[in-house]
């Protein structure tokens, strides 16, 4: 029976949160988490379980936290369920199956598990593996985003970059990124300089509002304000304690462009807060803010299509916008501790944290997973899967727009990798991505008209594409430059068997009359 049990889980989990930069907390966290485990606590089994799994200060164990996680599901633990819904969606240390995926996730998400929630909605959306329903995936999103909508407004949560692999994985280090460093020395830094963008955009804009309401200050928050009465001095924003001057300068750091603003005016109107309630205008605020990186607008703007108020109901648009807030979770974290295992050498560590966030439905996820699984040597894996499982997560990135995934797509239907060879299939991911301005795209199907490859043979079309992929990108020059020296050589071939056919021809008929 699993406890919630002594002091080892918490000790273990607080240490674990601070230590890693530290070895030795690295050690005396786990070993606490062990201890806690042992005798029954859910939270030091689920901490251990997770960190096996994703190589997260231990050396990563598969086998080991499948079976805690066979052991918390089992006790109705939704964290135990989610985990054996994610690994039955690869067959990672346990049997492939989508059905068994399917179930653990709906029993995690009943249980309140986020993570289920965000999966069932990307599911319920495209409709993997369920019927397909805009209205199915709206709640499930919905639910998400409502507690990641309440931790931004807490100011809790801040986004991660999403790193592709195939396309700048050299491109991240630690002379780029600030990984383990005093990140509020470096905005004072910025502040005091006078960098005023930085001050109005990541100084919590709600100071302003605590003084709107009369709220008094917390100590810790006496450096924020200061630092946000610098910016307000340059850009007409100033706490103000009545509704008709906050107003008026929110309006003028809204003209400005100041996103915070946008919000507040936003939010002025959708509660008629000093002003007479105006939904249209409140949604033209938000969309305002939204489109200048507002988190909580973006929140604001899928609530007001989910619901019809202020503009036509809108489960798309609704939709879409819940996922944008919700891929704002804390869980995208391991875009970070999964690009940080793979540039160590950690593949495999870095393939599960990455498979985990595909899973959700991230579509650099998608890519990045499959390209690990199609690159590197995988062990957690059998060799018969990956391919599959590859080009599903490609198909799934391709279904999200992601030019470069329909490319790939195409190019496992070509050559038959994972999937009985099909060149008319190829053709048309081909095309998809060639009326998205892919230069690829465009040369693979130049080529396929060009040798009649599940398409027609026309050496027109061919010329054509090519010279469209030459056009779209500097990049194709020299490969459509060979392409039309060998169009040339073998138009020259064709024009000289045509003219000995031909030349034969008058030959006889020649001697034919002479002979009449």
């Amino acid at each position: 029976m699993l406890k919630d049990g002594p002091v080892y889980g918490d000790e273990g989990g607080k240490l674990l949160m601070q230590s890693y930069s530290r070895i030795n907390s690295c050690f005396i966290a786990h070993q606490l988490l062990v201890k806690a485990a042992k005798i029954g606590n859910q939270k030091a089994m689920e901490q251990l379980a997770s960190d096996m799994l994703f190589g997260n200060n231990v050396p990563q164990n598969v086998e080991a936290a499948v079976s805690l996680y066979e052991i918390l599901a089992d006790e109705g633990s939704h964290k135990g369920q989610t985990a054996l819904g994610f690994l039955s969606s690869y067959g990672i240390g346990v049997e492939y199956s989508q059905s068994k995926a399917l179930v653990y996730y709906t029993f995690a998400s009943n249980g309140g598990n986020l993570i289920s929630q965000m999966i069932l909605g990307y599911r319920y959306w495209l409709g993997i593996n369920v019927p397909r329903s805009c209205e199915a995936a709206l709640i499930y999103y919905k639910k998400v985003a409502d507690y990641i909508a309440s931790k931004l407004e807490e100011n809790e949560d801040k986004p991660v970059e999403k790193v592709k692999l195939m396309e700048r994985s050299e491109n991240l280090g630690f002379d780029t990124e600030i990984l383990d460093w005093d990140v509020h020395q470096y905005y004072k830094f910025l502040a005091e300089r006078g960098d005023t963008q930085i001050q109005a955009r990541d100084i919590p804009f709600y100071l302003t509002i605590y003084y709107y309401y009369l709220l008094i200050l917390p100590q810790s928050n006496i450096a924020a304000l200061k630092y946000f009465k610098m910016a307000a001095e340059k850009v007409f924003l100033f706490p103000f304690q009545n509704h008709s001057e906050a107003f008026k300068y929110f309006h003028k750091a809204a003209e400005k462009g100041y996103a915070q603003a946008q919000f507040q005016l936003g939010l002025m109107y959708h509660n008629g807060s000093g002003v007479k309630r105006d939904y249209k205008l409140a949604f033209q605020y938000f969309y305002l803010a939204s489109q200048n990186g507002q988190p909580l607008a973006v929140y604001h703007l899928a609530e007001m299509y989910a619901t019809g108020m202020g503009a036509f109901r809108s489960c798309q648009n609704a939709v879409k916008l819940y996922r944008t807030v919700c891929e704002l979770g804390r869980w995208s974290d391991k875009f970070l501790t999964a690009h940080f295992a793979y540039q160590t050498g950690n593949v495999e560590s870095s393939l599960v944290q990455y498979a985990l966030l595909a899973e959700m439905g991230y579509e650099v996820a998608q890519c990045n997973s499959a390209h690990i699984m199609e690159s590197e040597n995988v062990k957690l894996l059998h060799q018969e899967q990956i391919y599959p499982l590859a080009l599903l997560l490609w198909k799934r990135a391709a279904n999200q727009g992601n030019i470069f995934a329909r490319v790939k797509t195409g190019d496992y239907h070509f050559y038959g990798f994972g999937i009985k060879r099909d060149y008319l299939t190829a053709a048309v991911h081909y095309n998809l991505a060639a009326n998205q301005q892919s230069a690829q795209a465009m040369f693979n199907l130049a080529y396929m008209y060009e040798y009649g490859l599940g398409i027609p043979k026309d050496i027109h079309l061919a010329r054509r594409w090519y010279d469209l992929a030459a056009e779209t990108s500097p990049d194709a020059f020299i490969p459509v430059f060979l392409a039309y020296i060998r169009l040339e050589v073998m138009h020259l071939f064709t024009d000289l068997q045509l003219l000995k056919v031909s030349g034969e021809g008058w030959a006889w008929d020649r001697v034919t009359v002479g002979l009449g």
